[in-house]
């Protein structure tokens, strides 16, 4: 197994569950094109220079639904030019060295103590000290828009814009990544259940949201309302294990313990959206991901079928307006460096 650089005792813990396991790393290499292509597939394609002449890069990556939590180094000083991330936002802690980062029109010098959060639509720049190492979670932006749109009672009308410098050992965040940390490494099965992951994910968005100052922070403070009742949380996690099955307003009903009428005003308070709108997008976001992860999908009818959508025109209408490019566009995209 590889070595990292020796980190704060503080981190250890953290750092574990991605290094004890090999089959969670993605890569361990000294070619500077091997890299570029190994990150894009996991984040996005970008322009990668390096400073020097020596290169050591590795990356473990373990996937939790719409949000992962990754390790990257680079060994080697490299400037990164990814552009706008587009389609999700990364959260980065050094654990060791510094990143000098470019987010729009601010500007910070990660460190240890300092992470970054990067905002999706903003135009991004970085470079990484030569001992820079850090811890990643990655978060797709259709399910942080989805989560903050059922706490606001609408879909925002401008993009999220956070604040880019966290300081994340001081506050909650540092606890969630460790709780992230935990259940990798000692509860691995449960952090890939279904149900799990629903809860994981809204965990992690959630924390985001109310933690870093953001530019709808107000805004959600003003519309907050009161955790959703048991039905509907019961109805969210089956929809999450089950989203390939053939569901009806009935059967979800029946899986609640309502009637149609309470579960419909139940979603349309504290999700801003039917039951049956909540399960496209949990399929959607289902159909990007196989689309971006899975090496044995071979055509975009294949994804669209695997998780229920049989008309296949409109569901790319529905997948174009989700993600702002047809899935074809997607699927050409899977792995490109």
């Amino acid at each position: 197994m590889l070595q990292m650089p020796p980190t704060a005792p503080a981190m250890a813990p953290l750092a574990g569950a991605l290094l004890h396991d090999t089959a969670r790393q993605v890569f361990d290499s000294d070619d500077l094109d091997a890299t570029r292509a190994a990150v894009g597939a996991v984040f996005k394609p970008h322009r990668l220079t390096l400073h020097g002449n020596t290169l050591h890069a590795r990356m473990h990556h373990a996937p939790l639904g719409a949000v992962s939590f990754n390790r990257l180094a680079y060994g080697g000083d490299v400037t990164i030019d990814p552009g706008p991330l587009g389609d999700f936002l990364l959260v980065q802690m050094p654990v060791a060295g510094q990143a000098d980062i470019h987010c729009g029109g601010q500007h910070i010098l990660s460190d240890p103590e300092l992470a970054s959060v990067l905002t999706p639509s903003e135009g991004l720049r970085m470079r990484w000290s030569a001992d820079c190492d850090q811890l990643i979670v990655r978060i797709e932006r259709s399910a942080l828009e989805r989560v903050c749109a059922a706490y606001l009672g609408r879909r925002p009308n401008q993009p999220l814009r956070f604040q880019l410098g966290m300081a994340w050992r001081r506050a909650g965040w540092q606890s969630l990544v460790q709780y992230l940390a935990d259940m990798l490494d000692h509860a691995p099965e449960a952090a890939s259940h279904p149900m799990t992951l629903c809860q994981l994910e809204q965990l992690v968005i959630g924390t985001l949201l109310t933690f870093q100052p953001h530019s709808l922070t107000d805004a959600l403070r003003q519309h907050g309302k009161p955790l959703a009742p048991r039905h509907v949380k019961v109805v969210e996690e089956y929809i999450h294990a089950h989203a390939e099955a053939a569901l009806t307003p009935a059967l979800l009903a029946e899986v609640a313990g309502v009637s149609l009428r309470s579960l419909y005003a139940g979603f349309r308070e504290h999700r801003g959206l039917s039951p049956m709108a909540y399960l496209r997008t949990v399929r959607l976001e289902r159909v990007r991901h196989d689309l971006l992860n899975d090496w044995r999908l071979s055509s975009v009818t294949e994804a669209a079928l695997r998780w229920g959508f049989a008309h296949l025109g409109r569901f790319s209408a529905e997948y174009r307006r989700a993600f702002g490019e047809c899935p074809a566009q997607t699927l050409r995209r899977r792995g490109q460096g």
